[in-house]
């Protein structure tokens, strides 16, 4: 038995470059993307295509070394290959070459028609392995990766490479973006995240620091690949009501969407001093937009509630018109009533119902809900005072 094993495996040396020249003439025939790759990537799987061949009769010769002779088979271009081909690829390939050894050797005996079968088996596994451990290299890179891209988005400290750091992560939200913030639930479901988030045309990039779980949601605007537009854009806010339920107890907080994602540091600044302050509140909404919570973040010294409720609301209507603000200063001075507001301003209460309602469509704020009221009369003083200490500095000027 041990003479006619020597002759096999005299024999397979001799028709080794034989098998490597079918095997090759063979890929080109029947798998078109191997054809279609670039000479240098075609030469790189060629390799490994032949490695294969002379990995199975150095099997062949010992079958005890099975499991390093067959990982051998990728460590001939180990990068080359997984840069180059899928893991179904991968496996077409390995298809190929057994097919090929198995028609040119299985039919010269049963014992090597058992050897192709077994080392086919090993070779197969041997390509998952490689797969499933560069995957989870790749895994635990895109998760630290992830990290820094978010870190630095709440930070605000990005630079010229963050870019380049979101592009690396494969990331599809090149619309507009938004941070939604709040507590970490001990199990919360990453990937959950990102298929609600995917199903509504939107990604995520999900960072975690201590307890607090951050957000960063940005809008699909680019068609995808598969050509299928099943999913329908929805509000921020209401993706974000979708994304509860994977967030611990507490405050949940939504800053204001920005353009783009390399903007999304100011976003986050609203949403985290939003969460300091959201409890002060006490039927507050979950989530709850920041900029629903100006007033508070403003009297927690947040220098950027203020500037908002002076952008947003007493700049539009000092610009617009004096009357709308005098009025609104009067409305809410009376508790909101609209004859104390008409007999101060010497006019009908129509007359006053139609200047809230100016100001309503002047700067998207009703006067007459109590919340709103609240951010209105808010944004008033922080305007008025601003606006004293501009006229102090022209004065001394």
């Amino acid at each position: 038995m041990t003479g006619t094993k020597d002759q096999e495996l005299s024999w397979l040396r001799t028709i080794a470059g034989e098998l490597a020249t079918q095997t090759i003439a063979r890929l080109e025939e029947t798998l078109p993307w191997y054809g279609g790759m670039p000479p240098s990537r075609r030469s790189s799987v060629g390799l490994v295509a032949q490695t294969g061949i002379s990995s199975f009769i150095q099997w062949y010769e010992d079958p005890s070394s099975t499991p390093w002779v067959a990982s051998d088979v990728f460590g001939a271009a180990p990068r080359e290959l997984l840069r180059s081909i899928s893991l179904q690829e991968t496996l077409q390939l390995i298809r190929v070459v057994v097919g090929v050894v198995e028609e040119r050797v299985a039919p010269r005996s049963e014992q090597l028609r058992e050897a192709v079968l077994h080392y086919s088996r090993d070779v197969a596994f041997a390509a998952a392995d490689v797969y499933a451990r560069a995957a989870e290299v790749r895994g635990l890179w895109d998760a630290r990766l992830e990290a820094l891209v978010v870190d630095s988005i709440l930070t605000g400290e990005s630079d010229d490479e963050l870019p380049s750091r979101i592009a690396a992560l494969g990331w599809h939200g090149d619309g507009e973006a938004a941070v939604l913030v709040g507590s970490a639930d001990h199990n919360y479901d990453i990937d959950q995240f990102r298929r609600i988030a995917r199903h509504h045309g939107a990604d995520v990039l999900i960072g975690l620091q201590g307890n607090r779980l951050v957000l960063v949601i940005g809008r699909i605007t680019s068609p995808r690949i598969d050509g299928n537009s099943a999913f329908e854009p929805i509000p921020f806010l209401e993706l974000a009501t979708l994304l509860s339920s994977g967030f611990g107890p507490g405050p949940l907080v939504l800053g204001p969407s920005v353009d783009t994602l390399v903007e999304a540091s100011r976003s986050a600044r609203a949403a985290l001093a939003g969460v300091a302050v959201a409890r002060s509140w006490r039927h507050a909404p979950r989530p709850v937009f920041a900029d629903d919570l100006l007033p508070e973040r403003a009297l927690a010294g947040d220098g950027l509630a203020r500037r908002t409720l002076i952008e947003q609301i007493y700049d539009p209507l000092m610009n617009h018109s004096g009357e709308l603000l005098e009025t609104l200063w009067c409305y809410l001075d009376n508790g909101r009533s609209l004859e104390a507001t008409a007999r101060e301003l010497f006019v009908h209460p129509n007359t006053v119902r139609y200047r809230l309602k100016k100001v309503s469509e002047v700067i998207g704020w009703n006067a007459t809900g109590a919340r709103e009221a609240l951010i209105l009369q808010s944004a008033l003083i922080a305007g008025s005072i601003a606006n004293q200490g501009q006229r102090k500095v022209s004065a001394r000027v």
